[in-house]
């Protein structure tokens, strides 16, 4: 389905945006960065929306991804924002985000070439 399609690039843009957001940083470094904290937490929900958002035999074609997982998270850093601490972000960084973006790459049709000016004439 397109609109699926879209779902899983909005994830893979998401997973790729915390993992260049977080590439070379340490823990200690992460720990003491609230606004990076902040730019994770942010693109984590965003991933869990679209995960939500797709359809059910989407999912039920790929059950190597753990969906439920990825929706709760989302439910919990939307809903108990308070609550949320660093090393629950890290562990997302660390554990999920790699080995989201290994799953969903080769769902995510590849980018199409932009037009050149001669062909939109």
């Amino acid at each position: 389905m397109r609109r699926d399609d879209s779902y899983l690039l909005d994830m893979l843009v998401g997973a790729r945006t915390v993992a260049r957001y977080t590439a070379g940083v340490t823990w200690e470094e992460f720990e003491q960065n609230a606004i990076l904290q902040d730019a994770v937490v942010r693109q984590v929900p965003i991933i869990g929306e679209a995960a939500r958002a797709l359809s059910p035999e989407c999912r039920a074609a790929h059950p190597e991804i753990p969906w439920s997982d990825i929706i709760a998270m989302r439910h919990r850093l939307v809903h108990h924002y308070f609550a949320i601490r660093a090393p629950l972000a890290w562990d997302v960084v660390e554990q999920d985000i790699p080995a989201l973006i290994e799953q969903l790459t080769p769902l995510v049709p590849p980018e199409e070439p932009a037009p050149t000016p001669e062909e939109t004439l």
